[in-house]
Order: C-alpha cells, then structure tokens, then sequence
C-alpha cells in the first residue's frame, strides 16, 4: 500500500530529486529535444526519457465586455484547427515570462494590454515532458501600431472574441480540448465564482 500524508497539511505539490548518474540526448529536434536520464532511485538505477522542453507562455486577454480573445491555428500533431489562447515557446535567451506573454500577443494578435497579472502555471505531462505552461491574464487591451509578420501556421491565424461563459459551455461539452485554453478559462471561471 502507498505511504499515506497527512490529510490535514495543505495539499501541494512537493519538490523533489534524486541524483542523475547519466543524462544523454537521445534525439535534437528542431523545437526541442528527447533526453535520457538515469537515476539513482532508492538505490536502484530508474531510466526515465522524456521531452525536454524550453517551457511556454500564454496569454488570456479579456476586453471591457468580458469576453475572451482566442486564436484559431492549425496543429499537426492533432491534426486540428484548435482554438487556443496566444502562447509561445521560451525560445529567447532570458527572457522574462511576462515580456515573452507580450510579445506572443503581439505576434498573434496584433494586440497589446494595459494590465498584466500571473494567473496560473502548469505542468503539461509530468511523466514525459518538463514543459510548463505560465498563463497570464491581460486586460485593457488595444491594436498594436503595426502588424506582424506570420508564417508558415501562423499565416492562417483566425482571432475571435468569445464571452467567457461559452468557452466554459464549449469546454465542457468536448467541443475545445486545447489544454492552455481550458485550463486558464476554468481557473478564471472557477475564481469568479468564488469571488462572487
């Protein structure tokens, strides 16, 4: 039987490690790449391989009516036009989370906000990727002073702004799976409801 904690402590997330006697990258894409560790797991040696991942921002933009601003965009892997938020890899060197979510919304959505708050971060698939997704949400929103140039999926971008009540409805119903998407709109979702 597992070991059982203490049900009266917070429940939370607990950091932990052990000591990685070998990691070697197994596969270089071009986005990211596949590495193999092994571990020194109770004294027993533990192979684990996994996508390692430079992590991601998005960016939930609400306007003054309260609606949500999503962007529709073509994705292989599924083969989906899913509708997501505006979200980007951390692909700049130091970047800071926050300016990386502004420029994203920029890149997307010719959009930029006057207020900015961290609203939620996340762990993908912890048992095989270290990708983490940092959403945060943006208000006061308006039009950038030019547009940006996109490419290859981006060209085809589509943006819609959807009262948040029909993104919940949607989500809930399967219609959007986007995992940035139903994460952020059921965290706002579920903070308004308690603030209310």
């Amino acid at each position: 039987m597992a070991d059982v904690t203490d049900a009266a402590a917070p429940i939370a997330d607990e950091p932990t490690s052990f000591p990685v006697t070998d990691s070697t990258v197994v596969y270089e894409g071009m986005v990211w790449d596949v590495r193999r560790d092994t571990v020194d797991h109770h004294g027993q040696d533990m192979v684990r391989e996994y996508i390692d991942h430079t992590g991601a921002v998005a960016v939930f933009a609400e306007d003054d009516e309260g609606r949500v601003l999503v962007i529709q965009q073509y994705r292989h892997p599924v083969g989906l036009r899913d509708w997501e938020l505006p979200a980007g890899l951390l692909d700049h060197e130091g970047e800071d989370h926050l300016e990386a979510a502004k420029r994203e919304l920029g890149e997307e959505a010719d959009l930029q906000a006057e207020h900015w708050e961290p609203l939620i971060r996340y762990n993908t698939s912890s048992g095989g990727s270290d990708e983490f997704i940092e959403i945060f949400r943006a208000s006061g929103v308006s039009a950038t002073d030019s547009a940006f140039e996109r490419e290859a999926e981006e060209a085809d971008i589509v943006t819609r702004w959807v009262p948040r009540e029909e993104l919940v409805a949607a989500i809930l119903a399967g219609r959007l799976q986007n995992s940035a998407l139903v994460v952020a709109t059921l965290a706002v979702d579920a903070r308004s409801r308690r603030s209310a």
